[in-house]
């Protein structure tokens, strides 16, 4: 199969495995490598580390031939994701590569959701022309119908009781609606500082000194200075404009905000820069730094809003029955 032939438009090249319990989501993963595995092929499976845990069980000394992910880790922010798969696509150049990815599971939040919700439209677009097939697991007993309606919109195939039939509600890779909904606003007592260009050194030191009254360690805080120097540089850069940095607390995590008149016409950016060097590096970066990067953009202006928690655990997933 070429690379043309094998778009991610194909129902087979990108899939959502809704599974009801233990025996379907194993199931539908075996069924999914099992051709590639046959043939020697890379396979590579980032799943909730409990997952993990049920599928070397099954898979025993296969395991071995598999690159296993822990998505707790790896998709803690789902802008990470991409620019890891295509690390990925990059080392096994010339192969077919078959990727098990399940960024959603019950307890994760919801703006974890929404953004892990348009990586999975954005995987649609991400490597036109690579050699590879996703499988992305859902769990219908644990996730809200409307997760499952946007995995309908994101994924053009979809595997129901192990077998695989084309989404009618496909958007070729247009990010649902829900997603796209402006954030909500930040708490009353905010803390606000426009800037432009002559302000960013007095903002580094702003922001290492909330880190630090927060409790964050110095390396923490230190990456936490790097990620909104970044954004900020970027809007003087190129928004051509004074922008605005808010700062808040919410419960586990330091929440910075910013604001300008650019427009982020890439869907992409920040998510594939290692790979294709077009540019993005500072959105990049600020996505492997921060722990939820939030980003909404239009013709009126961007903002972007960054997490970063000093509590490392993410929501926690049980296992079907």
């Amino acid at each position: 199969m070429t690379a043309c032939e094998h778009s991610l438009v194909q129902p087979e090249a990108h899939r959502a495995l809704f599974y009801r319990d233990s025996d379907e989501y194993v199931g539908g993963i075996l069924d999914f490598i099992k051709p590639g595995s046959e043939r020697d092929e890379p396979v590579a499976i980032a799943v909730p580390a409990p997952k993990l845990t049920l599928l070397r069980a099954e898979l025993g000394p296969r395991a071995d031939a598999i690159e296993l992910l822990d998505m707790f880790e790896l998709g803690r922010n789902p802008g990470r994701i991409i620019p890891a798969v295509l690390g990925m696509i990059e080392r096994h150049a010339g192969k077919p590569l078959r990727y098990v990815g399940e960024p959603i599971w019950p307890g994760r939040s919801l703006d974890e959701i929404h953004e892990a919700t348009r990586h999975e439209a954005l995987i649609n677009l991400a490597w036109p022309d690579a050699d590879i097939s996703v499988l992305c697991p859902y769990d219908v007993e644990g996730l809200d119908d409307q997760v499952l309606a946007d995995a309908e919109h994101t994924h053009p195939g979809v595997v129901r009781d192990r077998r695989l039939e084309p989404s009618s509600a496909y958007g070729h890779g247009a990010v649902p609606d829900d997603c796209e909904l402006p954030l909500s606003p930040p708490p009353p007592g905010a803390l606000e500082r426009p800037f432009d260009i002559g302000d960013l050194r007095r903002l580094r030191a702003w922001v290492g000194g909330l880190a630090a009254a927060s409790g964050l360690d110095a390396d923490h805080a230190g990456e936490l200075v790097i990620a909104i120097n970044e954004l900020t540089t970027n809007t003087v850069k190129h928004a051509d404009t004074r922008g605005v940095l808010r700062f808040w607390r919410a419960a586990g995590e330091l929440i910075f905000q910013i604001e300008d008149a650019g427009y982020i016409s890439d869907p992409l950016a920040g998510r594939r820069h290692q790979i294709t060097g077009t540019g993005g590096l500072g959105l990049w970066m600020v996505n492997q730094l921060c722990d939820l990067v939030e980003v909404r953009t239009s013709v009126a202006g961007t903002t972007i809003r960054v997490h970063s928690s000093w509590d490392n655990e993410p929501g926690h997933i049980a296992l079907a029955a």
